[in-house]
Order: C-alpha cells, then structure tokens, then sequence
C-alpha cells in the first residue's frame, strides 16, 4: 500500500500531537504516527508550568474534561535533611500523560489529523525531489507513504536507522521511572528530594494522586531491584525524608513505566534528515521542570516553519535553515543554564544549599526562574 500526504509526524506525544494539531488545522493533509497504543501511561514528572499552560491557551487546546491540580511553590529536600523553598513564577498545573495525551489526541482527529498507533518506522529516506518516503509495519501490514515533510517527535528512542553524533548527548547513563501513588497529602507545590545518584520528583495530578518520578544514574540503580517500587525505595533509602513520605502512601497498580538508557543533550538536535521536536530535539534535566513547556514551544515553532514550507512560501533549504536557527535560538541558552544547575545540584556541595538560600533569599527564586523559557509574547 502506498499513499501520498503532505506531513507525517513521527511521536504522538506532548509534542507530536499537538504539531500535528497545528497542520492539520492549516489544512494540510497530516498523519500522526506512534508505536505505542493509547492511552497509556508515560515515563514523565507531568507537571505543567505555567508557560506550558499559557501555550495550550495559545493553541486553544482544551482541558476542561480533566480537572488538573495545581502548584503554587516548589521545595527541595537533601538528603541530609535541609530544605529550600521557593514560590513558581506563577500557577502551575498537575495532569497524568495518561489523561493529556488522550485529550490532544481527540482534539487533532478533530482537527483532521489520521492517527495510527502500533507503527513501526521501517524506514525513512529523502528523495531526490525533496519528498520522503517513510516505511511503516503495522502487525502483519507494510505500509509506504510518500510525504512533503517528516517530523520527529519520537522522543529519545530514536526509528531504526537514526542515529546522532555522539557529542549531541552526555555520556552519563540515567534510568527514568515514574509511578502513582494513593494516599498521600498533597499541598499545593511540588517536592523535589534529592538522593544517591539521582533526585525524586512527588507532584500532585488529578483525582487526589501524586505523581512520583525520578531520574537517576544506572550505576546506581543497579542491584536496586527490577520493579519501579523497588528502585524507588531503594532511592528513599538515602533520604530519610523521603522513605517517610513514600511510607504514607500506595502505588497505583498498572501506572509504573520507565525508560532506560537516557542520557541527557549537550546542545540542541533541532534537525538530521528532517525537524526534531520535544525530547527528540532536546533531554533537559527534568529537575527543571520545563520539559512540557519545551515540547509545546518546539512543536509552535516547527509547525510554523513547516506551515510555510508546505504553502511553497519557502523553499527546503530555508525551511531547514530557519527552524535548526530558531530551535537553537530559543533553548541553546536554557540548555546551558540547566546543564549548569543540575552540576550544582549534583556537586557534593549541595548539603550547604539550604543554608545559602537562608542567607540569600533570593537564590532559590532565581533557580526556579532561570530554567523556565520567556513568555510567549515576547516569543512571537
């Protein structure tokens, strides 16, 4: 089977979906494709800053048939005891992946955009009159699509056949995991616990459960225990305060996912043979809390370029030329200021923070601050 489309966008996530959401609202003819079936649950802190949220607004992407739950502070927990609280430049959201990806999708099928789940990438291959042509199994059927564009959405596993400069990412290996959890009291903020090779995340979502994720060294995790409870606990055994606060609650059953290896980037991956977006683009240190926000803003500011490539406004070469500039433009910079607080926050030095922000109030503030991008208004 063979069929022709205008762009086929590879990932149906927090990035994907709504890029193609974006295009197909432009009228072009737009395929959403993912390997995974959904809904589903997703290896992610799901928590939504509150650029995020104004870049749903701007996409008039709906969440009223989920009410998320919301963040007004952030506290950091080290090991040794000590805390640092800091209030978030401004309201932030609590939403599962579960329940925000299945919206997004509801609404690019509204939109026109096909999806199809349960698809692997064969293949991918530019042609020599600037189309692609993408191989695609799904179960026992070998689709081909002949498309004007492709968009990566992928996240950090990348199809068969791709593959990056090895200088793109670090060479730490991390494991992420993430489970629900029942039972536990959630105020209005999200809790950031460091420990052994890694850092905890506990962040209230919808229906009164919290979202518990971590990112942590696979040096580390090993000989931890194969389940995510397990490591987890392994982890709370280096933090007192943690293991405590774990023991109040009860993991939800069938909401533990992890991923392994990750390994963070170095500089942005905005384009190979065609635009990355979202993870695909960019691993930020998730202690930062922005990852969300980075796939929306990455997806706007692709399908905006796409958008005018599509329209034969600009040719191949000045779509690649002036999204790779723009992607680099906007988070080459918060790359590098995350890259720099998670060294900090990893420094053995970091049992003196607490005090440090005691006497100088405003540093936890700025930490907070100097990871979140700029508004979209002064984006666009």
């Amino acid at each position: 089977m063979s069929e022709s489309l205008d762009v086929i966008v590879i990932g149906a996530g927090i990035a994907g979906s709504p890029c193609a959401l974006q295009l197909a609202r432009q009228g072009h003819r737009t395929l959403l494709l993912d390997r995974q079936s959904f809904p589903r649950h997703k290896t992610c802190g799901e928590f939504m800053s509150p650029e995020t949220k104004e870049m749903l607004e701007y996409l008039n992407i709906q969440l009223h048939e989920v009410k998320p739950s919301t963040m007004d502070h952030a506290q950091i927990i080290m090991p040794q005891g000590g805390q640092i609280e800091a209030p978030l430049p401004g309201p932030a959201y609590g939403i599962s992946r579960h329940e925000l990806d299945r919206i997004l999708h509801k609404q690019a099928e509204a939109a026109g955009a096909e999806i199809i789940t349960k698809a692997t990438i064969v293949g991918i291959q530019l042609l020599e009159d600037d189309h692609y042509e993408v191989q695609v199994k799904q179960g026992n059927e070998r689709l081909i699509y002949r498309t004007k564009a492709v968009i990566g959405a992928y996240g950090t596993k990348k199809p068969r056949g791709m593959t990056s400069p090895p200088e793109i990412r670090d060479e730490t290996v991390y494991v992420g995991i993430k489970s629900h959890y029942s039972g536990l009291d959630m105020p209005a903020r999200v809790e950031l616990y460091f420990c052994e090779g890694g850092y905890v995340g506990i962040s209230p979502i919808e229906n009164g459960y919290a979202n518990v994720a971590a990112l942590l060294t696979l040096d580390t995790v090993q000989g931890s225990g194969k389940s995510v409870t397990d490591i987890l606990n392994a982890a709370s055994e280096t933090n007192g305060r943690l293991a405590a606060r774990l023991a109040d609650g009860e993991p939800v059953q069938g909401t533990q996912v992890s991923i392994a290896p990750l390994n963070l980037s170095n500089v942005p991956e905005p384009w190979s043979l065609f635009p990355h977006i979202g993870d695909a683009m960019l691993m930020i240190p998730p202690l930062c809390g922005d990852g969300m926000s980075i796939a929306l803003r990455s997806s706007i500011l692709c399908a905006e370029w796409t958008n005018r490539y599509l329209q034969k406004d600009i040719g191949f070469l000045e779509w690649k030329e002036g999204y790779t500039k723009d992607a680099s433009d906007e988070f080459t910079e918060l790359l590098r200021r995350a890259r720099r607080i998670q060294k900090l926050a990893f420094a053995k030095t970091n049992k003196y923070y607490p005090a440090l922000a005691r006497l100088f109030p405003g540093l936890a503030t700025y930490l907070v601050k100097a990871t979140r991008l700029s508004e979209m208004n002064a984006a666009h």
